[in-house]
């Protein structure tokens, strides 16, 4: 079995996105670590980009600082392939497709597979071009994790067929962020898939509250939660580890509830 679907295998999976390097990539070591411990299926650990376009200003301002603490994308690999060994959670980039070809294709999937990457989320690169990256994806083992919206309606079926690892549901139209409610019909979004593949398929952006997570993971195999961590890094910065692993705790428990 993939090491993606091992998260979703008989339960329903919780999924945690850190920005790597905020504050430090010592920070990111030890967040990966008490996350893990704290009950996270799955890990999504965010590339700093200068033009994030899907993310709100929680992650974006997370980059920037990121970034002028002086992160890389090789001291990022170099420090995921040292802990390969403590860590028993598939973990997935979410990055954008300019970091990807700064570095390389090949040398990006390269790295990827060598430090225990499962796979990749890029969601400035569309369906139709999906096959940018593919080729270089399908030599390494790295799986293309696909994003479905609530607007694509007639390609949700499309984009399922295909679909590779899970299916990031989008919630809500606009970037990422925490929402007071969730109004998309998740349900109607979940039907299609099921009708051409039994992929597993986690809700993303806005789920912010550990009834927020039940009830998207009620509707679905997974909940997904990014900005409210990365809000509870810049609080308390340096001091933050037991503060998101106690967060991760309550969301877990709350979606090994739905």
């Amino acid at each position: 079995m993939n090491r993606i679907r091992e998260a979703f295998d008989g339960k329903k999976a919780f999924i945690p996105f850190i920005t790597a390097g905020d504050p430090s990539l010592e920070v990111t070591r030890q967040l990966l670590l008490a996350m893990q411990e704290a009950g996270a299926d799955l890990i999504e650990i965010g590339i700093p980009f200068s033009d994030p376009i899907a993310e709100g200003p929680v992650i974006q301002e997370a980059d920037v600082r990121a970034l002028k603490a002086g992160f890389t994308t090789d001291a990022l690999f170099a420090m995921i392939e040292e802990m390969q060994d403590e860590m028993h959670v598939p973990m997935v980039f979410m990055t954008y497709a300019n970091p990807i070809y700064v570095y390389g294709k090949e040398r990006f999937m390269e790295r990827c597979a060598q430090s225990g990457i499962c796979g990749i989320i890029v969601p400035d690169i569309p369906y139709e071009e999906k096959e940018e990256f593919r080729s270089a994806c399908r030599k390494y083992g790295i799986e293309q994790v696909s994003l479905i919206a609530p607007t694509s309606h007639e390609r949700i079926q499309m984009i399922a067929k295909e679909a590779e690892g899970f299916l990031y549901c989008v919630s809500s139209l606009g970037v990422t962020g925490v929402r007071k409610a969730i109004t998309t019909d998740i349900s109607s979004m979940i039907e299609k898939v099921r009708e051409v593949t039994d992929i597993p398929c986690a809700v993303g952006f806005g789920i912010a509250t550990p009834e927020q997570a039940k009830e998207m993971a009620t509707l679905s195999d997974g909940a997904i939660t990014g900005s409210a961590i990365v809000k509870i890094v810049a609080q308390y910065g340096e001091n933050c580890v037991p503060e998101v692993a106690a967060y991760v705790k309550r969301m877990k428990e709350a979606v090994r509830q739905a």
